[in-house]
């Protein structure tokens, strides 16, 4: 490149640098803007203050009202009483839903009828058939038979008051949980209730209320479990003569290649259609609850 071309090149580079210093070193004050323009004042006097009081000076609940609510997440109560606002409560109802499955579970005959259903299956040798959600279907609306007359106490005693008003929260739920645990405690056998009282270090206790629901409530899953195998063990007697008097006349026909269920289920099937199985089942699972 020839000296020329050089010199050009620098004074080039010098008119770029000086027309960006100007631009990027242009006073502040120009750029400034007038809060009077747009109807803002920049008096810091303690009359344009948005915050009614220095942080930390209040000392009663009245005091704390007084404070600038726009800067705090307040929750609104409807009365005096302790009972949460609308939004509050969806939240609370939303949570419930989400925990009704292991509610209903835990706390109602669904544990028991769906375990007898399944030992129905298993001995009538069907793999499939009822298929699960018929039974899970079946099983829920027999809950919901059995526990109507709990529900509606609950319904009585607890949720409409709470509605109306004339109960607090804390009273609601006490409400709500006692149908719930005189239920469970007529379900429940002594010596469960006796294990979890002796792991949790409880004595004695003096009446049922006494017993933490804590403590109830695996009680009574422990209880549903044993009631609901000793059922399932007795369903099982008829289907397993069946299977052994199969497999004996089969070894005595020689065929010990065939396998005794295949012969056996359709035998198996049509005694259980002939002693109107599903009413005798069904209808005895009920009854253990009354």
């Amino acid at each position: 490149m020839s000296k020329s071309n050089r010199r050009s090149c620098r004074r080039l580079l010098l008119l770029i640098t000086l027309v960006l210093g100007i631009v990027c070193f242009k006073p502040v004050s120009a750029y400034a803007m007038d809060f009077n323009d747009i109807g803002i004042s920049d008096d810091s006097s303690d009359e344009n203050r948005t915050i009614i009081n220095e942080p930390g000076t209040a000392e009663t609940a009245d005091d704390l009202r007084e404070l600038n609510v726009s800067n705090n997440l307040s929750i609104t109560y409807r009365d005096g009483e302790g009972n949460v606002s609308g939004t509050l409560r969806i939240l609370i109802t939303l949570t419930l839903v989400a925990l009704a499955p292991t509610l209903l579970v835990m706390m109602t005959s669904f544990t028991r009828i769906i375990i007898v259903m399944h030992f129905v299956r298993t001995a009538l040798g069907t793999q499939s058939a009822p298929p699960n959600i018929v039974l899970v279907g079946l099983s829920l609306f027999l809950t919901f038979f059995i526990m109507s007359p709990t529900i509606n106490q609950i319904n009585e005693t607890a949720l409409q008051p709470f509605e109306a008003g004339e109960i607090t929260q804390q009273e609601f739920f006490d409400s709500a949980l006692k149908p719930l645990r005189e239920f469970m405690y007529g379900q429940t056998q002594a010596k469960d209730v006796r294990m979890f009282l002796d792991i949790e270090g409880i004595e004695t206790v003096a009446t049922v209320d006494d017993i933490p629901t804590r403590v109830l409530i695996p009680s009574f899953m422990v209880s549903e479990l044993r009631t609901a195998f000793i059922i399932g063990f007795l369903l099982y007697i008829p289907f397993i003569i069946i299977d052994m008097v199969t497999a004996s006349t089969l070894m005595s026909m020689g065929m010990m290649m065939l396998p005794p269920t295949t012969i056996s289920m359709p035998f198996k099937i049509l005694l259980f259609v002939l002693a109107d199985g599903w009413n005798l089942v069904i209808g005895n699972v009920v009854k253990t609850f009354y």
